[in-house]
């Protein structure tokens, strides 16, 4: 008999192969080691394994006499048989007839196998009578028929049953093997590099980045010395004398020089192009063709649970219908693995306390029997698993009274918590609305294992219901486990990492957006309410003035902002900069940091550095006990006090136009009449900057400069000398003495000035 499913086939060969080797080198062990009670118990697992695969399949035979065999081995470990040469080539035999049916289960091939014979050799191995029901009288019904050991043989010979070691038995090898066994952890080991080349291929692009800088570094300095030669010839031509012969021969050799440096940087880029364009190719196709080997169809767990939900019904007197969609959805091994029993836990939950009974739902007006929808769909690079049922939904008084019973939190706190929040509490580590405990649990308990195993897989759960009509629980993960999607984000000129997967949506907002709501920054999203946060005082991170934070320069006109989301519930984190998405490799954390909190991981980014990755569900819950160090209203009053600047200039006429055009741009000026009055003011008040002129009395622009510098407490404050004194000589001569930057009035532009001390304070 031929396995229909095509699918299952597949995986029934594979698997039988598999276990048949197993049994034969364990039988093989143990005729050389009898007494090895180790390999006897590993020889009964797989022998059990197969039965039971058998049986799902309806491979009878195999089920049979992997069923006998399994007996024969139970005898000898519970010390009943021992094994003898005779034991063993029965064994041997019985296990030729297995492989020989099973390639008939999966090719459809007669195996040309009498199975009767072979059973009846086990069942007589030690000479006892058997009792085979396998025949069948003329009118169908079963026969028992009697064997002794002797009969056995000789009917062997009468049927001319092939003996042990012929080579109807032999051991069958395929002409082309067309598939192959590998251990899970080599392939995890292989995909884990191929996440790795495909960083490799984003640094690589960087690197391409690089060399177009350097190409249009290469074109303007082009420019500059064709320019130059340019000046040089027009020199040359008004001269008569050979003394500048030297110098153009310079020229025309830097311009050769030149032209081949771009074309060797031409041909360099797009050598490294093609070859980058090639590597993104092939590190694609092999990451994701590696990958493919490590998925399954979700329908591999999902077609187990009709059975679950049958007998759980049947033992609550409930008529109950589980309807699949979405299992042929592909997604991890490891996926399946891990999320098998959280879905029976939710499953059981639903059934125990979500589902009425028969009599309820009727009363109710609801149909008698309730449905249960297990549905599973791909979108991107996640897959989202949602069990919903149509019974009674969540009762919220039940959970905050259980909460405050069971210590999780107090009335208080539930009387600040939004329906969402509630509603997350049934995640809560040891919830549970039930007072007594029963074979199956109420729903609740089981549900912080569920939010364990999810969150291990750096997934998030929601629940959402309403009141009598059911409850949905959502359920949403990364289909590859290897390579992680992160938003970059910028703190304190670090860089750190979100999972993509928790982020709802990046926006600017203004002070004026964040108002203040029960003690806490709220912001407006969405229609609702959502707390606001420095990611800085999340990761209790070194609290810098604000002014120097470049993102909020500018008056704190608008602020960068990433909204996360896990289930129902939202944080708006405030963060300096936000740089990029890429794909990272995720490296766990040390062992001797097993858990640190925030922080799921790092990763190294195509630059080199080292870049922490941070976990979401560990923000929202630091969200909730975090002080916050510097509100966005404190930030927004702070912006408002303008910059101090102290104008040291001795020309009336001058000081007045260069005050109106510090003011203007949003500086508080005080004015100097000298050098001298300039030092008494600055001892008499604190200045963001200094802007002087050089000629003047009682003390010049130098001078005053020099004196700045020798007190330690000024060595950082800007100092811009702007003055008619244009020669090189003029110049050096403020850069000895400390000046940070030096304007000539001569060619003085206003936008220059402006733009310099924008750049200094």
């Amino acid at each position: 008999m031929k396995i229909e499913d095509e699918q299952l086939r597949d995986l029934y060969k594979v698997a039988s192969a598999d276990h048949i080797q197993k049994i034969e080198a364990g039988l093989l062990h143990l005729e050389q080691n009898p007494q090895d009670q180790s390999k006897l118990e590993v020889l009964l697992r797989e022998t059990h394994s197969l039965k039971g695969d058998s049986r799902m399949l309806g491979v009878k035979d195999v089920e049979t006499l992997t069923h006998q065999i399994e007996e024969i081995l139970t005898d000898v470990k519970q010390g009943e048989r021992v094994f003898t040469s005779q034991v063993f080539d029965c064994l041997y035999k019985g296990l030729d007839a297995i492989r020989r049916i099973t390639q008939e289960a999966v090719t459809g091939k007669p195996s040309e196998v009498s199975v009767f014979h072979v059973l009846a050799q086990l069942m007589a191995v030690d000479g006892q009578e058997v009792e085979i029901l396998s025949d069948t009288d003329t009118n169908g019904n079963d026969t028992g028929v009697v064997l002794k050991a002797e009969d056995i043989a000789d009917d062997q010979e009468g049927e001319n049953i092939p003996p042990i070691g012929s080579d109807q038995f032999a051991n069958p090898l395929p002409d082309q093997l067309d598939t192959i066994r590998v251990e899970s952890k080599r392939l995890d080991k292989l995909l884990t590099q191929a996440g790795e080349l495909l960083v490799t291929k984003g640094q690589v692009a960087d690197w391409l980045g690089e060399m177009d800088k350097i190409i249009s570094l290469w074109e303007q300095w082009n420019r500059e010395a064709n320019v130059s030669r340019l000046g040089f010839e027009e020199l040359s031509r008004r001269s008569s004398g050979t003394e500048l012969q030297a110098v153009q021969n310079f020229h025309n050799l830097l311009a050769e020089r030149m032209e081949q440096l771009g074309a060797t940087l031409q041909h360099l880029r797009n050598r490294t192009f093609d070859n980058t364009a090639r590597l993104e190719t092939v590190t694609n196709e092999l990451e994701s063709g590696i990958r493919s080997l490590r998925l399954l169809p979700l329908s591999t767990i999902f077609n187990v649970f009709h059975r679950t939900v049958r007998d759980l019904a049947k033992q609550q007197g409930k008529q109950v219908k589980l309807i699949v969609k979405g299992g042929e959805t592909y997604t991890d091994k490891r996926i399946l693995e891990e999320m098998k029993d959280p879905l029976l836990h939710l499953l059981r939950n639903a059934i125990d306390h979500g589902i009425e009974t028969t009599q309820e739902r009727q009363s109710l007006g609801k149909p008698p029997k309730a449905i249960i929808h297990l549905r599973a769909y791909q979108t991107g690079k996640t897959v989202t698993i949602e069990l919903s049922d149509d019974g009674r939904g969540l009762d919220l008084e039940a959970i905050k009274q259980a909460a405050v019973r069971r210590g999780i939190c107090s009335p208080e706190q539930l009387q600040d918590m939004a329906t969402s929040q509630i509603q997350a509490l049934i995640f809560a580590s040891g919830f549970s609305t039930r007072t007594a405990v029963t074979e199956i649990s109420g729903r609740g308990v089981g549900l912080d294992v569920v939010r364990a195993n999810v969150e291990r897989l750096k997934g998030s759960i929601e629940v959402e219901f309403t009141p009598g009509q059911g409850c949905l629980f959502r359920i949403t993960l990364n289909n590859s486990l290897t390579t992680t999607n992160v938003l970059l984000v910028q703190l304190n000129q670090t860089p750190y990492a979100i999972p993509v997967e928790f982020v709802d949506t990046m926006l600017l907002v203004s002070p004026q957006e964040i108002f203040a709501s029960e003690g806490s920054q709220t912001l407006s999203f969405a229609e609702q309410s959502i707390s606001v946060v420095w990611l800085t005082d999340l990761l209790e991170l070194p609290v810098k003035i604000p002014s120097s934070t470049p993102a909020l320069r500018s008056a704190y006109q608008t602020i960068p902002c990433v909204i996360l989301r896990i289930g129902s519930e939202r944080l708006a984190l405030l963060v300096d900069n936000i740089l990029e998405q890429q794909d990272i490799v995720l490296q766990p954390q040390s062992q001797l940091l097993k858990r640190v909190r925030n922080i799921s991981g790092a990763t190294i980014l195509g630059t080199g550095q080292v870049c922490m990755v941070l976990n979401p569900v560990d923000l929202f819950k630091s969200a909730k006990k975090t002080v916050v160090s510097i509100t966005v209203k404190e930030l927004a009053a702070a912006s408002q006090v303008k910059p101090k600047i102290l104008l040291v200039e001795d020309s009336i006429p001058i000081r007045t136009q260069m005050k109106r055009i510090l003011s203007a741009a949003g500086y508080d000026v005080t004015v100097a009449v000298d050098g001298e009055d300039g030092w008494e003011k600055l001892q008499e008040q604190t200045f963001a900057a200094v802007v002087s002129d050089v000629q003047m009395p009682n003390l010049d622009g130098l001078e005053l400069t020099a004196k700045i510098r020798q007190i330690p407490e000024y060595k950082d404050l800007p100092v811009i000398l702007v003055t008619t004194l244009a020669t090189e000589d003029d110049k050096r001569r403020g850069k000895e003495v400390g000046a940070n930057a030096y304007i000539t009035k001569g060619d003085f532009e206003q936008e220059v000035l402006l733009d310099t001390l924008r750049s200094l304070v």
